[in-house]
């Protein structure tokens, strides 16, 4: 399977593989993008998401795939239903949000995500603050960058700058992506 064809489930043994200590493997990738904005998702016509249009370059330019992208505004009930149709999809081996992670009352992000997890990962949010913190200083506590497993799907949820998305997906989620979710999903292929 290329990227380039069509998206098969999580489970396809053409894309699954292990490492030399025999951890599952899943590549490449084919990751979901949900990009939450009440502003951009109030506009008509083309909408310009910067953040959600890095994490897919830097998914493709990494060998891997987007095959869903969406834009919610700031709900928790809204983005619910759009990560329960990621999520419900066999296509989908994670999901990246983006936005709506900060501290004020309408960044709602992360508590929507926290309904639909079965297991935190808080290595990554602590990973995130700490590499977040060489580039912005003590200003990184405001983010509440999070991720964990939610039906057997990784979902990482980011701030909304471009710079952030950036650093957690070239640092964070394609190095350890395709491992986290061979991991998550190795219970299917028994």
């Amino acid at each position: 399977m290329t990227a380039n064809g069509p998206p098969t489930p999580t489970t396809d043994p053409e894309r699954r593989t292990t490492d030399d200590h025999g951890h599952d493997l899943v590549s490449p990738l084919q990751a979901a993008i949900l990009t939450v904005s009440t502003s951009r998702a109030e506009t008509d016509g083309d909408v310009d998401d910067p953040g959600g249009d890095r994490i897919e370059s830097l998914f493709e330019d990494a060998g891997h795939r987007v095959v869903d992208r969406r834009l919610v505004a700031d709900s928790v009930g809204g983005i619910q239903r759009a990560l329960d149709d990621l999520l419900d999809d066999d296509t989908v081996d994670l999901v990246v949000t983006t936005g709506g992670t900060g501290a004020t009352v309408d960044d709602v992000t992360p508590d929507a995500v926290a309904d639909r997890v079965d297991r935190e990962l808080p290595g990554f949010g602590e990973l995130f603050r700490e590499l977040s913190y060489e580039e912005i200083g003590p200003r990184t506590i405001a983010s509440r960058a999070t991720g964990g497993i939610a039906r057997d799907t990784p979902v990482f949820v980011l701030p909304g700058s471009t710079n952030a998305v950036e650093l957690a997906t070239e640092a964070i989620i394609l190095p350890e992506g395709p491992h986290l979710v061979g991991l998550a999903t190795r219970h299917l292929t028994d």
